[in-house]
């Protein structure tokens, strides 16, 4: 009996890798005689890199970057085993968990770290990559990253602005003259998980800046000043941003690889999915297992389980969720896609002991359902 095992991380307590484990020992306590494949999976969040990594047997680079508020930070990109491509995360050096609570400030905030993990993989020879856009704690629309790449954002006086949201109220003239030439010569598929536009009620402003520290007010003036610069972007390259689908990812960095930058975006589900090879290994397979930290509506708009269900629905097989939490109002929501629903919470085990336990939980669990489905209908 063949399974693929291919969660994503459980948010705070496991990586995507460490919860494939932990399924593993469950399956092999359960039966013996299964051979498992393991394939842990993101959706283009955090998490993209090392599952990606993981999964192509790839490797992991350091290099000294700046994170959202100009501080010196060790951050990491990764190079998959084609040894070709590169996957840089924009949470590495630009992520909302970088953070304090008190730091948190979209006004300040910069992609620059981005802009220069791309610089640092251009530089070793990068030519191919997958950005991965979850998770930032910025509201620049990836005007920083470029920046640190060799564009020039100036005022009405031709004087070079700073980092920040807030510099950029200011911007009169966009100077793409010295944007790294490498760019051109490089192509990038954009793991995104979101398709809102750049500005208006549905933008990048709107919808994601509260979450990143900013006022009604400051969501007011950032879409102003975004409105703006997708306004000198069509000016000069023809590429309307405003109402673009995902040109609001990461705070409009969407835009910016939208306009930009050779390539094309993608749901960061399929991206990760095409990368490891995920429907060469489902054709032969007789079992799925996902999971991810909690499910509920949300997963049914691209997440990983999501995204995986879809791909075995499509050949015919099953595929069982186990999630550390199942959000009861939403479980019949999420039972059309997947032959069965778990949450380790199901067993009187609390969410916060789910959380400080979390291996143990899922490696119980997944022997105890795995126990359950070989010994009922579905293998008759």
């Amino acid at each position: 009996m063949k399974i693929l095992i291919a969660p994503d991380s459980f948010k705070g307590s496991m990586t995507a890798l460490e919860t494939a484990l932990a399924m593993a020992e469950g399956v092999q306590e359960a039966n013996h005689g299964s051979m498992t494949v393991l394939l842990p999976a993101a959706d283009g969040g955090e998490g993209t890199m090392s599952a990606l990594v993981a999964a192509t047997g790839g490797k992991t680079i350091e290099a000294v970057v700046e994170d959202p508020l100009g501080r010196k930070i060790t951050a990491r990109y990764g190079v998959l085993g084609d040894e070709q491509t590169c996957v840089v995360e924009l949470a590495e050096a630009s992520g909302l968990t970088l953070l304090d609570e008190a730091e948190r400030n979209p006004l300040r905030a910069s992609t620059y770290g981005t802009g220069e993990l791309i610089a640092h993989a251009l530089d070793a020879g990068c030519r191919e990559f997958i950005v991965g856009l979850g998770g930032s704690a910025t509201n620049d629309a990836g005007i920083g990253m470029m920046q640190a790449l060799g564009m020039k954002f100036l005022d009405a006086d031709g004087v070079e602005l700073g980092p920040g949201t807030v510099a950029l109220n200011g911007l009169s003239k966009i100077d793409p003259s010295g944007f790294d030439k490498r760019i051109m010569e490089s192509r990038f598929l954009i793991a995104g998980d979101v398709e809102n536009p750049l500005v208006g009620p549905e933008g990048a402003s709107a919808v994601f800046g509260p979450q990143k520290g900013a006022t009604p007010e400051m969501v007011q003036t950032f879409d102003a000043i975004l409105t703006n610069f997708a306004d000198l972007v069509e000016r000069l390259t023809g590429t309307a941003l405003h109402n673009k689908k995902g040109a609001g990812a990461a705070g409009g960095a969407g835009g910016a690889f939208q306009a930009f930058f050779l390539g094309e975006t993608k749901r960061g589900i399929d991206v990760v999915l095409e990368a490891i090879n995920f429907e060469e290994q489902l054709l032969n397979a007789d079992l799925v297992l996902t999971g991810e930290g909690k499910s509920d509506s949300q997963t049914l708009s691209g997440k990983t389980p999501f995204g995986i269900a879809e791909l075995a629905n499509r050949h015919s097989k099953k595929v069982i969720l186990i999630s550390g939490m199942v959000e009861e109002s939403d479980r019949e929501q999420l039972l059309p896609y997947f032959t069965e629903v778990h949450a380790i919470t199901d067993d009187g085990i609390s969410p916060e002991e789910s959380m400080s336990n979390a291996f143990s939980c899922v490696k119980m669990k997944t022997r105890k359902v795995m126990e359950s489905y070989l010994n009922s209908s579905h293998l008759q």
